[in-house]
């Protein structure tokens, strides 16, 4: 499926603290052909590390989004962008402040989950898309399309959570602080006025391979790499390396070579400050709002975002009266099997995700 990145250049709003960004630009894909009626947009929210190549050659959920996949672009137009606060072409700590002619570094402010929903809304008013067929996510992407179905109820006819929370727990906070430390700890980090140099190569690597076991699991370490030894190594040698350690270092490399320290450090923090009930009301009230029918999915390894939490959630939903539904993911893979079991998840997901099932979802 050919693919190209496009850029929307978007006038400037206040945030959630009430700090304002002068302007906005916003980077973006869209698969598929939007009907012209233009009801059949389907937006995909991409998690801590993704961008908006969500299909295509080098996309992130390639295995989910295309011609006769889950959301089957010969009948869904889809459209995935760059959260705010990231570093693949939309506005963040990396981007030229205009005022000052320097990169923003940490001079940029602190942006929510709303905030990244609120510069989404403005994109699919640029592109003259008045509602969603469905909003869909996983992780911090689910995040995004649980407050999606908040902030807008009108223009969301399906959310479907995938490995989610609606307030990020004391524990994520913590995995995430740690991951932190990594990087402000790191001689190279300067501050976040690192622009022009190597940057917290190390700390950012390190945040990363942290982030890979916190979504892993045992079963899936023990099974992929057991105690084998790196070819040629000798256990009792200092220096010697197990395969899981080697793929752990393999995997930090990769983010350092694509990420942004700043923005990986700016993305932790609005999953910190996620909070569906923040200056709203209680989880029952704030979930009144919503019109949506919500499609909520756990994965049955995923330590992280249990399914238990899933299944209170959609409880709570229908106590509220609203149309919601769980479904459980059978994955070794723990956290990011949603991104690893496409065809799994196509299974489970796909009699929601088809245009026939709109009549059953009273999708009308």
């Amino acid at each position: 499926m050919d693919t190209m990145t496009r850029f929307a250049a978007l006038p400037g709003l206040t945030l959630e603290s009430g700090k304002t960004l002068a302007a906005v630009q916003v980077a973006y894909e869209t698969y598929g052909t939007l009907s012209p009626s233009k009801d059949n947009c389907v937006l995909v929210c991409h998690a801590l590390t993704g961008d908006a190549r969500a299909a295509g050659i080098g996309g992130w959920w390639d295995g989910f989004i295309g011609p006769g996949k889950a959301l089957d672009t010969n009948h869904y137009f889809v459209v995935c962008s760059n959260v705010l606060g990231g570093c693949s072409g939309t506005t963040g700590p990396a981007s030229v402040n205009n005022e000052t002619g320097r990169r923003f570094a940490l001079s940029f402010p602190v942006v929510t989950i709303r905030d990244m929903v609120r510069v989404q809304k403005m994109l699919l008013d640029e592109l003259g898309i008045p509602g969603l067929a469905a909003v869909i996510g996983g992780s911090m992407g689910g995040m995004q399309a649980l407050e999606w179905a908040i902030l807008f109820p009108g223009m969301v006819r399906m959310c479907v959570l995938i490995a989610t929370c609606h307030r990020l727990s004391p524990m994520g906070i913590a995995y995430n602080d740690i991951a932190r430390q990594a990087i402000i700890s790191d001689p190279g980090w300067q501050g976040g006025d690192y622009y022009g140099g190597a940057g917290p190569v190390e700390g950012l690597a390190i945040a990363r391979m942290l982030g890979m076991v916190k979504y892993g699991t045992a079963d899936m370490y023990n099974r992929k790499f057991g105690r084998a030894l790196v070819r040629g190594g000798d256990e009792l040698d200092f220096w010697a390396a197990y395969e899981v350690e080697r793929y752990l270092r393999y995997q930090g490399e990769k983010l350092v070579g694509r990420f942004d320290a700043n923005s990986y450090l700016y993305l932790l923090k609005a999953m910190d400050t996620h909070d569906i009930c923040r200056g709203r009301g209680s989880l029952e009230e704030v979930l009144r709002q919503t019109e949506a029918f919500f499609v909520v999915a756990g994965i049955s390894s995923d330590s992280f975002y249990p399914c238990a939490e899933h299944r209170e959630l959609v409880l709570l939903l229908k106590r509220e009266g609203k149309r919601a539904v769980f479904l459980e993911l059978e994955s070794p893979h723990g956290h990011d099997a949603f991104l690893i079991e496409t065809e799994k998840l196509h299974g489970l997901l796909g009699e929601y995700l088809a245009p026939g099932i709109k009549a059953k979802a009273g999708l009308h």
